[in-house]
């Protein structure tokens, strides 16, 4: 159906645009407040601007979902979409930090078919093909199958003192990075609380699926995408050995988290 090899292409192109404006090369940047406290910068519209261009003439038929494009509301009426995320933790790309990467995935009726992050400050390449797995710069993922929720490693600054029976382990800003964590074993858990958007979520997810994690929103329900809402409360990927007790845990912050957003 798609040329994957041309895919990943777009995608490392649209990475290059990226890097050649990042300020941890000592670039320049041109970056402002969107509103609501989310920053973006001239480089998220032109990576945004390219993959748009190059993903429409790969696959002409597929719809359109991105954090940097207005919503257009025929996306709804086929069951091709692509859901993009030109720079997703551009927090750390502002400040000169590698913690941000490209995040395209291709959905067809509701469900992630490729996902590819591309995070050239890290020197990685993450890719995912629904059935058939996912690879971080060509070796296979097997994703973290830790049995026990205490102790597990959780990507994060801080935590609250519910959690203070988990282990911190270093967080970038980028939330798709922080869940293909868990699909390399680098961590066994990451949890969201709060409404995030689809084009955050999709490539990462099928990575971390792909390689045996679970991936659910916040409440353990599964993930849908191409909704007429592009939102979800929460994402919550993990060993799936856990996966239940993480559910329970975080059951009552979600409830009252969810209810007052």
């Amino acid at each position: 159906m798609i040329d994957r090899a041309r895919l990943e292409a777009i995608v490392r192109e649209a990475g290059r645009i990226a890097l050649a404006t990042w300020p941890g090369h000592g670039h320049a940047l041109e970056s402002w407040d969107k509103g609501g406290n989310s920053p973006v910068s001239a480089a998220d519209l032109a990576v945004d601007s390219f993959l748009k261009r190059e993903l429409g003439a790969l696959l002409p038929s597929a719809g359109w979902l991105s954090e940097e494009t207005i919503d257009a509301p025929e996306r709804l009426g086929g069951d091709l979409i692509w859901l993009v995320d030109p720079i997703d933790g551009t927090r750390d790309f502002i400040r000169g930090r590698p913690g941000w990467v490209v995040s395209v995935a291709l959905v067809s009726a509701g469900r992630p078919l490729f996902g590819i992050l591309d995070a050239p400050a890290r020197g990685e390449f993450w890719s995912g093909e629904a059935g058939r797995g996912s690879w971080r710069n060509g070796v296979r993922l097997s994703a973290s199958r830790r049995s026990t929720l205490p102790g597990a490693r959780v990507p994060a600054h801080a935590l609250p003192k519910a959690d203070s029976d988990l282990t911190l382990v270093g967080q970038p800003n980028s939330i798709a990075l922080r869940m293909a964590m868990v699909a390399a074993d680098e961590a066994d858990l990451v949890a969201t609380l709060r409404w995030g958007y689809e084009w955050d979520i999709g490539a990462a997810a099928l990575i971390a699926r792909e390689a045996g994690a679970m991936a659910t929103d916040a409440f353990g329900q599964p993930l849908a995408y191409n909704k007429r809402d592009p939102r979800a409360f929460g994402v919550l990927v993990c060993s799936p050995e856990i996966h239940g007790a993480a559910v329970e845990r975080l059951a009552g912050r979600a409830r009252e988290l969810a209810a007052g957003g």
